[in-house]
């Protein structure tokens, strides 16, 4: 063939050549806008990102404002772009997307590159993505390294841009990106890695958590300093040759010493105040709201608790040798101050503080004698601790197995008397010391309807006891204990608001004899181990026949607590093993520290339609303290008081006997 044909042919296969890759392209064109758009079909339009809401963190503060925890799927508060420092922004734009402000949504250079790289290596591993392709990714799409899932990303990523502001969209990356340890966003990355807020970050601090977002896991700072830092220095290259730092600052950054806390476990939900945590979300929030809402909804829940107080709780029931339960109210509006149900939350879910029904044991007696001042009876009045035996064999004794003769009322309950006490439940009734108890606040189903509910063979909860308790505190008012004071969404609307629940329990009058006759066991009693000093105390130990439940119930001016230990397998304590020995030292240790945490009043106030008067009488006798009496500071009902002296310790039998208010 001369030259001219072989010519003529190569320009004729140019030519076809040429047309065919114009078919190519155009027919590859019409199928990727057909590709485009079909995809584009099944994604999410600008409505539905405008209404998109991702999930958010509930946050629970205590009564002053002080973070407990956060409930959540993912650990995440939302925080505004201008609360977020200056320095961590341009600090994520150099480590993700220096010219964010300037591209559209997409880098068309950076995507091919990324393709004909993920081409030859038949995989996509290379890069590209812009802030606003990753927000794509982290908000509506699943991260499989696929080219469709490419495609989907710069389409989002465009369509976001179109829909929302540049500040908008970094505001949206900087609230949603993972930063490692359980941590969304930039307001839980900096309170966990530094316990700041994000406006607060510094430079080193800023460099590092940006450097984290390409690979949390692997340039954590917790577990592996080195590759942070080499990660670290590279975002500080980068700010460099943006000129946002200079190479000083630069230097300085990589050479300061990172305030690092300590990551708490994630795999312990309720890090800080597990019980009360435990107890205001299954009891509560979540039968409330549901499970969306509370770990979805980014929810503000601001309860009772004092921090400060509970972490005292936490340190004090370390005393124990055994499991046991703390619970703290406030008397004058049932507020839940402080709740340990347990010594060991990851150890044991089970909350003793409301969930552990034990027998109260001689902690009980309050309640019968307050029955019995309801009756009629004074503090001053006469009981007869003698041998008692029943027609089925049941012999109550003291636990010193002696008798001791004609006792007053204060007396057997400053120390502790059985027999006395079953004695004046029977005078009383049982019908109406179940039903002061019911006034008082106890609930449980397990009053039993004999002799033995004197000394507490009922089952009861820790805070039923302090409820029961907060009455002879207060003057006589039931309160109804509550632990959530109000509950916002993430709006900042009031989903719930909730107060004080007051209403009438006993009377005022015998509500502060019991708890003159109270003070007296602290005084005089079988809870001397458990007087604050300083303070006006109250209360009552309890132990159960067997050893097997320790107790002390008490209060001071404003604070009324309970402690209570005991095996979980009811075993015993050991021999000896009482309230005022095992439960008394732990509640003085705690209520000491509040009293003084709280600043409380020093003595306890007397209501003005008390109508009582302060007597200083023989503990014995119930008759006027002479000077060799073993004297108790009671209140009686006013013009009640006996006005003779003790005719045992100095007095006259004479007036004693003529006396008409005679015990």
């Amino acid at each position: 063939m001369d030259r001219k044909k072989r010519g003529g042919c190569l320009g004729n296969l140019a030519i076809l050549m040429a047309v065919f890759a114009l078919i190519v392209v155009a027919v590859g064109s019409v199928v990727g806008a057909v590709y485009v758009w079909s995809a584009s079909r099944t994604l999410p339009t600008a409505e539905d990102m405008v209404k998109h809401r991702p999930s958010l963190a509930t946050t629970v503060y205590d009564r002053n404002g002080k973070i407990i925890t956060s409930l959540y799927y993912e650990n995440r508060q939302w925080v505004k772009l201008e609360a977020i420092s200056k320095t961590m922004v341009k600090a994520i734009l150099a480590a993700e997307d220096d010219d964010f402000y300037e591209h559209g949504g997409i880098k068309p250079t950076a995507i091919l590159r990324a393709f004909l790289k993920d081409v030859m290596h038949q995989a996509t591993r290379q890069g590209g993505s812009t802030i606003t392709q990753q927000l794509a990714r982290n908000l509506f799409l699943t991260r499989e390294r696929t080219i469709a899932r490419k495609v989907k990303e710069a389409i989002l990523a465009v369509r976001m841009e179109r829909t929302f502001s540049k500040d908008q969209i970094l505001e949206m990356y900087l609230n949603t990106i993972y930063f490692g340890h359980g941590t969304y966003g930039v307001e839980a990355a900096s309170r966990t890695y530094f316990g700041k807020t994000p406006a607060q970050l510094d430079l080193p601090e800023s460099s590092v958590l940006a450097g984290l977002v390409a690979a949390p896991e692997y340039y954590t700072p917790i577990r592996h300093l080195a590759r942070a830092k080499v990660r670290q220095n590279y975002v500080l290259g980068r700010m460099t040759a943006k000129g946002w730092i200079t190479a000083e600052e630069a230097e300085k950054a990589k050479k300061a010493a990172l305030p690092l806390k300590k990551v708490k476990s994630t795999s312990v939900i309720f890090s800080d105040a597990p019980y009360f945590t435990s107890y205001i979300l299954f009891n509560h929030l979540l039968p409330s709201y549901g499970s969306d809402a509370i770990y979805r909804g980014g929810m503000r829940v601001f309860t009772t608790l004092d921090v400060d107080l509970q972490k005292d709780a936490e340190q004090a029931i370390k005393g124990l040798r055994t499991e046991g339960a703390i619970v703290a109210l406030d008397p004058s509006t049932g507020e839940i101050l402080a709740m340990v149900g347990g010594k060991d939350f990851e150890k044991s879910k089970f909350n003793r503080a409301v969930q552990a029904f034990r027998q109260p044991g001689s902690a009980f007696k309050p309640i019968v004698y307050a029955a019995a001042l309801e009756a009629g009876y004074r503090p001053v009045d006469h009981l007869l601790d003698s041998p008692l035996e029943f027609p089925n064999g049941w012999k109550p004794e003291n636990y010193d197995l002696k008798h001791h003769g004609e006792v007053s009322l204060v007396e057997a309950l400053t120390y502790s008397y059985n027999v006395p006490t079953v004695k004046l439940a029977h005078l009383t009734g049982l019908e109406r010391v179940t039903s002061v108890a019911r006034s008082l606040g106890i609930t449980t189903p397990h009053l039993p309807n004999d002799l033995s509910l004197a000394l507490g063979s009922t089952s009861v909860t820790p805070l039923e006891m302090a409820v029961a308790f907060a009455c002879f505190e207060n003057g006589g008012k039931r309160v109804k204990p509550y632990a959530i004071r109000e509950v916002r969404d993430n709006g900042d609307s009031v989903l719930e608001k909730n107060g004080p629940q007051i209403s009438e329990g006993i009377s005022s009058r015998v509500a502060v004899m019991v708890r003159s006759m109270l003070r007296e066991a602290v005084r005089s009693g079988t809870g001397r181990s458990a007087a604050v000093t300083g303070h006006e105390t109250f209360g009552k130990t309890g132990t159960t026949n067997d050893w097997s439940d320790a107790w002390f119930c008490g209060g001071v001016p404003g604070l009324v607590t309970v402690v209570y230990a005991g095996n979980d397998d009811h075993k015993p304590l050991g021999k000896g093993m009482t309230g005022g020995r095992v439960a008394s030292p732990v509640w003085k240790a705690f209520v000491s520290k509040a009293a003084s945490r709280l600043k409380l009043e020093k003595g306890f106030g007397i209501p003005a339609d008390a109508g009582v008067e302060i007597v200083t009488v023989c503990r014995h006798t119930g008759y006027l303290a002479a000077a060799g009496c073993p004297a108790a500071e009671i209140t009686l009902p006013s013009g009640e008081a006996p006005t003779a002296r003790c005719p045992l310790h100095g007095g006259s039998y004479s007036i004693a006997q003529a006396d008409s208010s005679a015990p």
